[in-house]
């Protein structure tokens, strides 16, 4: 089966657009702009989603929004699909068809927007990449993990823990 890579692709709340990851930075996020390619610090306090990380309620489980970008490329032919500014009934019907067991009472007019605003964002920037679900699985998985490091006495101190073979702190100062 087949899926759209969203992994780098992120959200930030309260800022127009849809941005590229870059790196971790000492008080937040780089990330770059899809649209006008200018970067900038998000702060840690800023709402980042990765589109990887988002998904649409159904009456059943959650459907992630690569499968719902990937349905939506089949049905256009890897087109533009509909614009998120049309009509309301119409944004509704095309979901629909699209995603037919979608919790209505959950997901709203602006989910359904933000869905064709950003697929439609990410085709015109050449950004939909195409891949196997298991390719997309296994790099997940495929990520090293940190190393763990082993609790040594050294660790337990810097835990916070006692520890039997570390000698007791002295205390300085006057009396």
């Amino acid at each position: 089966m087949k899926t759209i890579k969203l992994k780098d692709i992120l959200s930030i709340s309260g800022k127009s657009g849809l941005f590229r990851f870059i790196a971790q930075a000492r008080n937040g996020v780089v990330v770059e702009s899809v649209e006008d390619k200018k970067r900038h610090v998000a702060p840690a306090t800023a709402r980042v989603s990765s589109l990887d990380d988002i998904a649409i309620f159904t009456h059943g489980d959650e459907v992630p929004l690569s499968d719902i970008f990937m349905m939506i490329h089949d049905r256009t032919e890897g087109k533009e699909a509909i614009s998120h500014k049309s009509a309301t009934d119409q944004l509704k019907a095309y979901f629909e068809e699209l995603v037919p067991d979608y919790d209505d009472e959950r997901v709203y007019l602006s989910d359904i927007r933000k869905v064709f605003q950003w697929y439609n964002q990410l085709h015109s920037h050449n950004l939909l990449e195409v891949v196997d679900k298991e390719e997309g699985d296994e790099e997940k998985a495929g990520a090293p993990e940190p190393e763990k490091e082993e609790d040594g006495p050294e660790n337990a101190a810097a835990a916070g823990e006692p520890s039997e073979k570390a000698p007791p702190r002295k205390r300085s100062g006057a009396k």
